[in-house]
């Protein structure tokens, strides 16, 4: 994706794929890519997560160019859409979470933990203790 586009935004987003899996969880349960087809439903699988960000692309698009959509999903509702970029949703979603006053999804756990620890350095012992049930 890096050799192909090199703006800030695609690397922030191969930052926090690369967090997912140094961090041994799966980048593919936080951000799910589909292809567009005309028709406006989601997968079915949209409906059962928890929480998840999705990217619509175009058939044939390359990785680093512009998604026709991105967007959050929160227990199969779509809550946010037509982001600029993933790391704007991955932000979107762990303030969703803070502000609704979620756990984080257990899949991110320990994703969402550096992003709060090391990147917003917030360490209020009482959100730490919510986002562990």
């Amino acid at each position: 994706m890096l050799r192909k586009n090199e703006t800030i935004n695609i690397k922030r987003e191969c930052v926090l794929r690369g967090l997912c899996v140094y961090l041994n969880e799966d980048p593919e349960h936080l951000v799910k890519e589909y292809k567009a087809t005309g028709e406006e439903d989601f997968p079915g699988e949209m409906a059962e997560m928890a929480m998840a960000i999705f990217v619509i692309t175009h058939e044939g698009e390359e990785p680093g160019d512009n998604p026709e959509n991105i967007g959050i999903f929160m227990e199969g509702v779509e809550v946010l859409s037509e982001l600029s970029s993933v790391p704007l949703a991955v932000t979107m979603l762990l303030g969703l979470t803070y502000t609704l006053n979620l756990s984080y999804p257990s899949e991110h756990r320990y994703t969402f933990e550096a992003l709060q620890k090391v990147v917003m350095q917030t360490d209020d012992k009482n959100y730490q203790q919510k986002c562990r049930h």
